[in-house]
């Protein structure tokens, strides 16, 4: 079917989406005696998928978010306190359309950036920029973007996302000058675009982080002003592994010692 009268022209046009599926596309037409504006339309059908596809995973690369941590593949029966009609509502990615910010606190290891990686991906599929690292990765880059001139760039891209994801925060200490770039994300993000930021650290502690109490204060003023806080509770999903791990190990049969002949 590749010799159809079609194929070159939607070559030629860049129609990749329309030529897969133009075998199929004609065999249905014709079994079905469809009219020709209803296989014209199936065509653009399939054209308009390939696209949104192609989009989809191009903004996923540019993401930085992990395409296995989705909301889907986290263990929601592993962690009874968090509150799963919420993380459903957010998972419609409504507050990124009012410029809400998100704040998920706890302990190491209790899913925090498992659900923060999974509402990325979400926004992912409504077609949002989004930006996902860690924050001391973050504020790393742009420190080495300020030195070789990319910064004006780089900037721009992290406060003109719909999205931005701070993995981590203040799980390591930050320099002034990082602490100062955070401070000015967080304040020309405000009620323009939204942040999720995870973090073990309490509200109270943030200044420690900042090295600075006036900033954090202003900061976390920002932050929680317009915003959804999620604290987790509970136990490491890796340290419950590892008991579970030990405790079959010595719950195990001992090998049978066969005797020497």
């Amino acid at each position: 079917m590749m010799s159809h009268p079609l194929a070159p022209k939607l070559r030629q046009l860049r129609l990749s989406g329309m030529l897969e599926t133009l075998d199929v596309r004609v065999s249905q037409t014709v079994d079905q005696q469809l009219a020709p504006l209803e296989f014209l339309a199936l065509l653009l059908d399939d054209e308009l998928e390939r696209r949104s596809q192609r989009q989809q995973i191009l903004l996923l690369s540019l993401s930085g978010c992990d395409n296995n941590k989705t909301l889907a593949h986290f263990d929601f029966s592993a962690a009874p306190g968090i509150n799963r009609t919420l993380i459903q509502d957010l998972a419609a990615c409504l507050f990124i359309q009012r410029h809400e910010n998100l704040l998920l606190c706890g302990p190491s290891g209790v899913g925090k950036s498992h659900l923060a990686n999974g509402i990325a991906i979400e926004a992912l599929k409504h077609h949002f920029r989004v930006i996902a690292k860690p924050t001391h990765r973050l504020l790393h880059d742009l420190q080495i973007a300020r030195s070789n001139g990319s910064y004006p760039r780089m900037l721009t891209r992290i406060l003109s996302c719909d999205l931005l994801l701070l993995d981590d925060f203040g799980l390591q200490s930050i320099s002034p000058q990082a602490a100062q770039d955070l401070y000015e994300i967080i304040t020309e993000r405000y009620e323009k675009g939204s942040l999720i930021i995870t973090s073990n650290r309490a509200f109270e502690e943030w200044g420690e982080v900042f090295a600075n109490d006036l900033l954090a204060s202003a900061a976390l003023d920002r932050l929680t002003h317009h915003s959804h806080t999620l604290v987790i509770r509970g136990d490491s999903f890796r340290q419950r592994s590892r008991r579970k791990e030990n405790a079959s190990i010595k719950t195990s049969p001992e090998a049978p010692i066969i005797p020497e002949s």
